[in-house]
């Protein structure tokens, strides 16, 4: 069975940092693409958290959107 099967991050850490260095360009191209999805999903899941926590404190309503988008749309106006 691979070592990278462990999924102890004390043990994982290193095996996943000799195996980085051992990739080759291209390889380190899908690491570094896949690392960036990593941090957009995990960014994306806070922004979610928090949204929903605005939500339900009431500072974020449809009524506060639909003012915001109003405010924008006068400052801003199509042409």
């Amino acid at each position: 069975m691979s070592k990278l099967a462990t999924t102890d991050p004390e043990e994982l850490r290193p095996l996943l940092h000799e195996r980085i260095g051992q990739c080759n360009p291209e390889e380190l191209e899908a690491v570094r693409k896949t690392l960036l999805m990593l941090e957009a999903r995990r960014l994306a899941d806070e922004l979610g958290r928090e949204m929903a926590e605005d939500r339900r404190t009431g500072k974020i309503t449809e009524e506060k959107i639909t003012e915001a988008i109003r405010e924008h749309r006068e400052r801003h106006p199509y042409r």
